[in-house]
């Protein structure tokens, strides 16, 4: 069995990368829902639905814990799949607790009561479908008080990250800034709640100035997985690992391999 990490597409192949580089002992099976992507414009019964037939998907090939990769699906699934029930033996983590414990500067698998903490005003950006859910506030809320959180809805970035058309995806995240900048001028830090957008992490920081510190999700939350393995050795995979898609598989492998700039080889889920 491997470790799962899923995405709608390919954004989560940055948390995959981070975690390979962290983990090299360990074994990742992804999987991408790329015939459905992107998440982020469908409503919350839709995400939840495709999310849970890929999870049961990667635990048929055999991951026992499997990383929700995409900020939509955490937002949209997590939660309830969870408090649903998970087969015995099964776990599903998502990526919104490793950003918010380090933008709080909490330790991992710190759970004590909510405080007050140094950053009052943060920029979220989003595609649609997380920024409607609040999943990111209520999860902050468990954690920190008195924090202003805008969030901004980046429609068409995704998309065209997927594209591969990186003249647009620069021009909407400069817009998207300078959208969120208007409801709040001076955010002192900055979340990238969506796995494609450490791709633009360069563009986001230019465009919201070096004074404020941009947070992404690869490093963290390999390092959250690192350190949940750590109490929880009998999650690691140890079999086959590899990558899946729902989508044209010769296609997505092309697209994979220009997004992380090495060769990789998408099959087709079954």
């Amino acid at each position: 069995m491997a470790v799962g990490i899923f995405d709608s597409g390919l954004g989560g192949l940055t948390v995959l990368n981070a975690a390979q580089q962290r983990l090299p002992e360990v074994d990742f099976l992804y999987y991408g829902d790329n015939a459905h992507a992107p998440y982020g414009v469908r409503d919350a019964e839709d995400v939840f639905q495709l999310t849970r037939s890929a999870v049961e998907t990667m635990w048929a090939h055999g991951c026992d814990l499997v990383i929700l990769a995409c900020n939509t699906a955490s937002a949209a699934a997590l939660r309830r799949m969870q408090e649903g029930g998970l087969p015995p033996g099964k776990r599903v983590l998502g990526v919104f607790v490793p950003l918010i414990e380090a933008l709080t500067e909490r330790q991992w698998g710190d759970n004590s009561p909510p405080r007050e903490v140094s950053v009052k005003h943060v920029a979220l950006f989003a595609t649609p479908a997380t920024v409607a859910s609040r999943a990111f506030q209520r999860e902050l809320a468990f954690r920190a008080v008195g924090v202003d959180v805008e969030a901004q809805s980046c429609g068409g970035v995704v998309d065209a990250i997927e594209d591969g058309d990186e003249i647009l995806a620069e021009a909407l995240v400069r817009s998207h800034v300078d959208a969120l900048k208007r409801k709040m001028p001076v955010p002192q830090a900055a979340i990238l709640g969506c796995t494609h957008y450490p791709l633009m992490e360069d563009i986001f920081q230019k465009a919201l100035g070096p004074g404020v510190k941009v947070f992404s999700q690869g490093e963290l939350v390999a390092e959250s997985l690192a350190h949940y393995l750590e109490r929880h050795p009998n999650m690691m995979g140890q079999g086959q690992g590899g990558y899946l898609t729902s989508g044209d598989a010769a296609r997505v492998s092309d697209r994979a391999t220009q997004f992380l700039r090495r060769e990789i080889t998408f099959t087709a889920a079954c």
